[in-house]
């Protein structure tokens, strides 16, 4: 990944969350481009190349996806479950990033292959901390296979 563009998918419907993991992505020059999704079916839709995104060369592979569990149209672990049953698309990194912390959730991501669990802080400073630690490792530190574009 060394010197290639680094694209990240954020699926939230919370403005203000997303707006927060962009804002401390961008600061830290850990990702050059994120694409924002506020429902599972946009997100979907890019990554199967449906409707505007059918141009292939237009919705390239993003290389990490943050996914919220509780999104409209689509849930969270409907989408989930799309990308790592699809063999294009299953070794792209799924990290969830939700305010629920109830177990059955964590259970039901994981089962359907989620490669991480994050639960939101409630807290600013916290919040900020957990995107700075989630992008230095799934984009700085962690090694993954290079996605075709």
């Amino acid at each position: 990944m060394i010197g290639e563009p680094i694209l990240v998918m954020l699926v939230e419907d919370n403005e203000d969350h997303a707006e927060l993991v962009i804002r401390t992505l961008e600061e830290h020059r850990i990702a050059n481009r994120v694409r924002h999704f506020l429902d599972g079916q946009s997100a979907l839709d890019y990554l199967f190349h449906r409707g505007e995104f059918i141009d292939a060369a237009s919705a390239p592979p993003p290389h990490v996806i943050l996914l919220d569990l509780r999104l409209p149209r689509v849930d969270g672990i409907d989408v989930l479950r799309a990308i790592k049953e699809d063999d294009e698309l299953k070794s792209i990194p799924v990290v969830i990033l939700t305010t629920s912390e109830a177990e059955k959730d964590v259970a039901k991501a994981y089962y359907n292959h989620a490669n991480s669990y994050l639960v939101k802080p409630v807290g600013f400073e916290e919040f900020k901390k957990l995107m700075d630690d989630l992008g230095f490792y799934w984009l700085g530190w962690n090694t993954h296979p290079h996605l075709k574009e």
